[in-house]
């Protein structure tokens, strides 16, 4: 059972600024009453599908519900600076990409949560057909100076990850450091999603950051990213058990984000989709 004390604050806070009781929101969203207990105590948490219902009663967005504000406007004040917060060089597993599909033709490839869009413009470099989002306009508007001064064409927009979905399909489908920010009920449905867009021989290729009690938060992160979502050792891997799996690995790393060094967890994911995905092998 999760804990989410943020979303269950922010719940109880917009329903007393309305003057509803908890039976009252309750009984508005044709629930019981226990359950808006559970969700404001943190002891619960909303099915994705009430997500919509609950943001609509308590008149206020999804992402207000969710404290993506508070997120958007985090990100927007890392990246406003003419240096780039995460730096230049592109994300270690990217050259994993290119030993697995490398662009002997434009593959097309989604970044999902691109930030300043190094990784973007890199495979950009590589002769990819590259498409990129973040939640951070500040982000993509460094994104966009960036492949501009590398001559490279990328599909930068801006978008929430917890509203987003791919509408098309592609052959590489690539997540650095952003999952965290998705609630378990949604984790599920997200993958499918991914998968269901990508092509038969295509790959996923994903990281979380993953909860451990002996490491510390990151000194750089927020009060929404301490509190966010943190993934579960394998999580990740049981989305994907039917899919051929390249790597999947954990691992502990030391961080320099922000100038101050700390450590993290991720687990890595670099997963093919093949015929029918029946009896896939399995590589570590």
């Amino acid at each position: 059972m999760m804990n989410d004390l943020g979303t269950g604050r922010i719940i109880c806070k917009r329903r007393k600024e309305l003057g509803l009781t908890q039976n009252q929101l309750a009984q508005n969203l044709n629930i019981s009453f226990q359950a808006v207990s559970k969700w404001e105590n943190g002891t619960a948490y909303p099915d994705i599908e009430m997500l919509p219902k609950l943001a609509s009663a308590l008149n206020i967005t999804i992402d207000a519900l969710l404290g993506y504000k508070n997120i958007i406007t985090d990100y927007d004040k890392r990246y406003d600076t003419e240096e780039y917060y995460w730096g230049l060089m592109p994300n270690h597993i990217c050259y994993d990409i290119l030993k697995i599909l490398p662009p002997i033709r434009p593959y097309r490839i989604l970044d999902i949560g691109c930030g300043e869009g190094k990784d973007a413009v890199f495979f950009a470099k590589c002769g990819y057909s590259v498409t990129a989002f973040d939640i951070s306009e500040q982000g993509i508007e460094k994104a966009k100076k960036l492949a501009g001064y590398n001559k490279v064409d990328v599909n930068f927009f801006k978008a929430n990850l917890l509203d987003y979905r791919p509408d098309t399909n592609y052959d590489i489908i690539f997540s650095s450091g952003a999952f965290h920010l998705i609630p378990p009920p949604e984790r599920k449905e997200l993958c499918e999603s991914l998968k269901a867009h990508t092509t038969v021989t295509g790959i996923n290729v994903l990281n979380v950051f993953v909860q451990k009690p002996f490491i510390a938060p990151a000194p750089d992160s927020t009060k929404e990213e301490e509190k966010g979502h943190p993934w579960y050792s394998g999580e990740l891997f049981g989305y994907y058990h039917d899919w051929l799996l390249h790597t999947c690995k954990e691992e502990i790393f030391n961080c320099n984000s922000g100038n101050v060094p700390h450590k993290h967890c991720m687990d890595t994911l670099i997963a093919q989709k093949t015929e029918g995905n029946s009896n896939p092998a399995y590589s570590f």
